[in-house]
Formats: structure tokens, C-alpha cells, sequence
């Protein structure tokens, strides 16, 4: 017979060891056993149930490595989680065992300090670590296991109503909360995304819940503008079919990271008006045209992941943010490498391919 805490996660009597998704190198991934963590003082765990792949944690498995972050050592992946506390450490208050959480995945590294022009800015710190990344040595271990050690500081309790399979989506739909931020007020107005991949179609979402009258969709996928029709597009654009990006438009978000889109959505871009740039670019030279970007005078900023937006997220998704049609896939841990492959696979019609974390290998592809 299960006790109480065991219900809400907390792990069996005499269990030792734990199951994590693990990436060794470039195409090595496992499901290794991990020895159970025990939560320290101010630390939470949490018996984790769902988690996002996401392109880092497929840049690792394929390649070794996630932009200039190269495996040195063995890696758990995953930064996208949720999950219940299953046990609080010595001095955690405000929290309590059986409550669904998720985690803000940052830790600043050093004094905290930031000159005065970007301060409360976290993002920007210029070392952080962060859950699945081995930009560090040791590495920091992501989510992608039946449990996890959390400094209580970066538990975000869900509000009532949101699940854990949607909770494990508020860290991609803050980093799209905080490119939206990253413009003027959309309220009325008509608004491009370029990319529709999971975090462009959850751009749609967060500029539709912030107010925008129009939002247009574009990207080579139908499959990708089906998801962000879904998610609240008021047009698509097949560029696959011939279909051309609309002109003069206010604002702006390009989500697809390809340097070859650069030029066309600056063109798009209106005399004046502001390009969000929330897909990654390459870290090496590229070729773009980029001349409307001086004579258009069109200010082109920059988005990189998050401040605090997590917060806004699990707002947004308890006041009707519906990310659900973003999810197109569902696998057991046990299946994480063929999630992996559906993941990064652009023929397999996925966008967002979640992983059951909890062992109990109970969902099946979606």
C-alpha cells in the first residue's frame, strides 16, 4: 500500500536509484539509472511527469553539442519539465509536498551584479547556468528524469487548473512572452511571424493574448501553420507554395533562425517599424541581405530567452492561453530516442513532442 506522500510523488520506501534520459555524445543517448537525489538544505524535490523537447536537447543528441556548449561528460537533458514536490529540504517554506510545479531553469552565476543600463535584466547575465546545458564543466543536468533536486527559488507552483502536461509548456511560452515584450504595444495592430515552429506558433499565442489585431503566419510547413492557425493565426503563408510575406507591417517576430529569411523579412518589415529577432542565428558568418535594415530605418532587436515571463506564462495558461495544439506527440521515457528522431524530423509533422517523465510508461504517441 501506497502512503500519501507517495501519491503526490514522493518515492517509494527503500528506492534508490532513478531513470534519466541521458546523452553520452553525438547519436548516443540512454536511459541510464541515476542514483535517487536527496534535497539539501533550501532545495525541493520534485518527482517530475512531463517534459518538452526542445532544439538544444536535439542539437546535443545530434551533434555533441548546442552552439559554442560542447559535452565534455555525460549530460541529462531537458529544461522544459513540470512535475509534483515530492519532498521539501531543511528551511524550504512556502511550499509543500503535492504541489504541481514547474521550474524557472536559470541560475546566475557569480555576484549577481549587472551595470545599471540592462539591471534586472537576468537573462543577460553573462554566465548562467542553465537545466540541460553543458556550457559549464561540471555540466548542469536538465529534467528529463523521474526526479530532481530544485533550489526552491526557481519552483514555480502551477495556478489551480493547469496541469502538469501544459505546465512542462510555460518555459517555451515565456521566452515568447518576453520576445513579445521585446516590441512596442501590439494592441490593434497587425502583426508577422516568420517561423512557426513551436516557439514562432507560441509567439502567436503570446502576441494575440498581449492584444494584436492581426497576426500572419508564415513558414515552409503545413504541417507548422496548421499548429499555428490553432494557436490563434489570423492568416498563414505557405512560402513552400509560392506564397510571398506580406509588406508594411508594424512588427515583426522572426522565429525561423534561418539566415536565408533575413532579407525577405526585413523587406516585410514597414519604414520605421521593429523586428524581433527570437529565432537563433548561426555563431559563424553568414550571408544575408540586410540593406532595408538602414533604409527603411527598421530597428532590429534581439530576444534571448527570459526574465521573470515564466510568471506571465503560468497566468496566461491559467487565464485560457491554450497550448495545447502545439503538442503533437507523446512518449513514454522509455521511447525518448524515437522522440528524439519525431522531434527533429520536419517530415514527421511534429512540433511540440513531449516525454511522460514518471516511468509508468502509460502514453503512447499522439
Amino acid at each position: 500500500m501506497t502512503t500519501a506522500a507517495e501519491e503526490h510523488g514522493a518515492p517509494a520506501t527503500g528506492k534508490r536509484t532513478m531513470r534519466a534520459l541521458v546523452v553520452h555524445g553525438p547519436g548516443d543517448v540512454r536511459v541510464d539509472e541515476r542514483p535517487l537525489p536527496v534535497p539539501g538544505p533550501g532545495e525541493v524535490l520534485l518527482a517530475l511527469e512531463w517534459g518538452g523537447i526542445c532544439g538544444s536537447d536535439i542539437a546535443y543528441w545530434r551533434h555533441g553539442a548546442s552552439g559554442t556548449a560542447a559535452l565534455s561528460h555525460p549530460l541529462v537533458l531537458g529544461h522544459e519539465v513540470a512535475g509534483h514536490i515530492a519532498a521539501l529540504g531543511p528551511g524550504v517554506t512556502g511550499l509543500a509536498e503535492g504541489q504541481p510545479a514547474t521550474v524557472h531553469p536559470a541560475r546566475p552565476v557569480g555576484d549577481g551584479v549587472l551595470p545599471q543600463r540592462i539591471a534586472g535584466r537576468t537573462n543577460l547575465y553573462p554566465h548562467v547556468r542553465y537545466f540541460g546545458s553543458a556550457a559549464f564543466t561540471p555540466h548542469t543536468d536538465g529534467g528529463f528524469s523521474e526526479y530532481r533536486t530544485v533550489d526552491a527559488d526557481q519552483v514555480r507552483p502551477l495556478p489551480d487548473g493547469v496541469d502538469t502536461e501544459r505546465g512542462a509548456l510555460a518555459e517555451p511560452l515565456a521566452v515568447a512572452l518576453h520576445a513579445v515584450g521585446r516590441a512596442p504595444s501590439l494592441h490593434g495592430r497587425t502583426v508577422l511571424v516568420n517561423g512557426a515552429g513551436p516557439i514562432g506558433s507560441l509567439v502567436v499565442a503570446a502576441a494575440k493574448h498581449r492584444g494584436a489585431g492581426t497576426v500572419i503566419a508564415a513558414d515552409l510547413s503545413a504541417d507548422a501553420l496548421a499548429v499555428a492557425r490553432a494557436m490563434g493565426a489570423d492568416e498563414t503563408r505557405d512560402l513552400a507554395r509560392g506564397e510571398t510575406l506580406p509588406e508594411d507591417v508594424e512588427v515583426v517576430f522572426e522565429a525561423s533562425g534561418a539566415p536565408a529569411a533575413l532579407g525577405a523579412v526585413l523587406r516585410a518589415t514597414a519604414r520605421g517599424g521593429t523586428l524581433v529577432q527570437v529565432g537563433n542565428l548561426p555563431g559563424s558568418a553568414v550571408t544575408a541581405v540586410l540593406g532595408d535594415l538602414v533604409t527603411r530605418e527598421i530597428t532590429w532587436t534581439g530576444s534571448y530567452r527570459f526574465v521573470e515571463e515564466i510568471d506571465d506564462a503560468l497566468l496566461a495558461l491559467r487565464d485560457g492561453v491554450d497550448v495545447t495544439p502545439l503538442i503533437t506527440h507523446r512518449f513514454p521515457l522509455d521511447r525518448a530516442a524515437e522522440a528524439l528522431s519525431v522531434a527533429a524530423d520536419p517530415a514527421a509533422g511534429s512540433s511540440k513532442v513531449l516525454l511522460r517523465l514518471s516511468g509508468r510508461g502509460d502514453s503512447a504517441p499522439a
